[in-house]
């Protein structure tokens, strides 16, 4: 058996964690080891107060809030706070919309701006609405092709040529976890004429992104997983600098126009990076955010990289050393270095064990066809969790918990 921590040894690295009074900031369930934070992160304290101040602007100044307490201004202000948290100079985020309709936006923008080129390049295993998104965008535009890795060739590097205009990647796979050397294969996308698009999903927040410095052209993300903004919390974008005076982004709603409120008959884009905006943004969820980000004025994030790996490295080793009789598969990458901060394990039986360690307070969550994913937050993810955790994984697969009908059943969200 592989050789791990105790538990007194697991109690001394808590006391030892230097982000371990973090985890007051938030309102986690008594009797709750929350490992799913790469799917939808905690409600911190501030978070829910801001929430509480929104509602008292809204239902105490009306209409008069979007001046008083700078609803209109949002957008802006928290695109330059998560620019700070993934390497972006001020002027260059903006939150707005959804994930998925900022994606559209952007895959236009850049096709636009190489119409000598017809291909786009993404991964066979992105994130589908990646994929999905990358589909609309090519039934209005029938000269679009797309090269997949995986399917037309096994590294992304192989696919892109002088023909490519725009490669699309995730930074960190949502199924494995694996982590792309931005500033690499931005590099190589770049040597042969093509612009690149990030998806920071699963890394906003989660470790250091450095767009700035990578030279990267664009990018996209959420804000609900490891930026703790909330259910359905809105996107960003970020678009390097150079670039503004060539966007032209399809969806030209008045948000975005250089001058909303003259009510002008035709559209004139804003001159900056507003100009992704589009229609009316949601407010609530945006002072909901604001809290959210509030938390990060004061954290290290090459401190959250280091704990991250520590909790899925540790989480491996006792997986490897409890479970090894249970037919469990590592899907994630073995190095720290090379993947977020997430872990996913495959098994036959994934979704019904997933479901007996919910029932035990362990939430994580179920990707098909067989993955079991486990996100590492280490705002408020102890180093007891991990090992409690592993040790209510154990008793179910010996158990054999897992095997009641009960679990057996799928819901609609897994």
């Amino acid at each position: 058996m592989r050789q791990v921590p105790d538990l007194v040894e697991i109690k001394a690295m808590d006391s030892a964690d230097t982000l371990r009074s973090m985890r007051d900031q938030f309102t986690l369930p008594e009797g709750i080891i929350y490992l799913d934070g790469n799917s939808l992160g905690a409600a911190s304290k501030i978070t829910l107060q801001s929430l509480q101040e929104a509602s008292q602007e809204w239902s105490q100044d009306l209409i008069k809030s979007w001046n008083k307490a700078g609803w209109f201004e949002l957008p802006l202000a928290l695109g330059d706070r998560i620019g700070n948290l993934v390497g972006a100079a001020q002027g260059q985020v903006v939150v707005c919309d959804t994930t998925s309709s900022n994606l559209y936006k952007v895959l236009h923008a850049a096709l636009a701006m190489r119409p000598d080129r017809s291909v786009i390049v993404a991964e066979g295993g992105s994130f589908p609405t990646d994929l999905y998104v990358a589909e609309g965008v090519m039934s209005v535009l029938p000269d679009i092709v797309m090269r997949l890795e995986g399917v037309d060739a096994p590294d992304i590097e192989n696919l892109i040529d002088d023909s490519v205009a725009v490669v699309l990647i995730n930074h960190v796979n949502y199924i494995t976890g694996e982590l792309r050397d931005m500033a690499a294969l931005t590099q190589t996308a770049h040597e042969a004429g093509a612009l690149i698009i990030w998806d920071l999903c699963h890394s906003a927040g989660a470790l250091p992104v450095h767009l700035d410095e990578a030279q990267a052209d664009f990018a996209v993300g959420c804000s609900y997983k490891y930026l703790n903004g909330g259910p359905g919390a809105p996107a960003f974008i970020y678009a390097a600098r150079h670039l503004h005076e060539k966007i032209r982004q399809p969806l030209s709603g008045w948000w975005g126009h250089a001058r909303p409120f003259t009510f002008e008959q035709t559209y004139a884009a804003s001159a900056g990076i507003g100009q992704f905006l589009c229609g009316t943004q949601p407010i609530l969820s945006m002072r909901a955010l604001k809290g959210a980000l509030s938390i990060w004025d004061n954290v290290d994030l090459q401190v959250i990289r280091h704990k991250s790996i520590a909790l899925t490295d540790l989480f491996i080793n006792l997986v490897e050393a409890k479970c090894a009789d249970y037919g469990f598969e590592l899907e994630s990458n073995r190095n720290g270095q090379k993947r977020g901060s997430q872990v996913s394990i495959s098994h036959t039986n994934s979704y019904e064990i997933m479901q007996a360690l919910i029932a035990r307070g362990v939430i994580g969550d179920f990707r098909a066809p067989s993955s079991m994913r486990f996100g590492f937050t280490p705002l408020y993810t102890s180093y007891e969790d991990v090992w409690q955790a592993v040790c209510i994984l154990e008793d179910v697969m010996a158990t054999g918990a897992w095997r009641d009908a009960q679990y057996a059943v799928r819901a609609a969200v897994t």
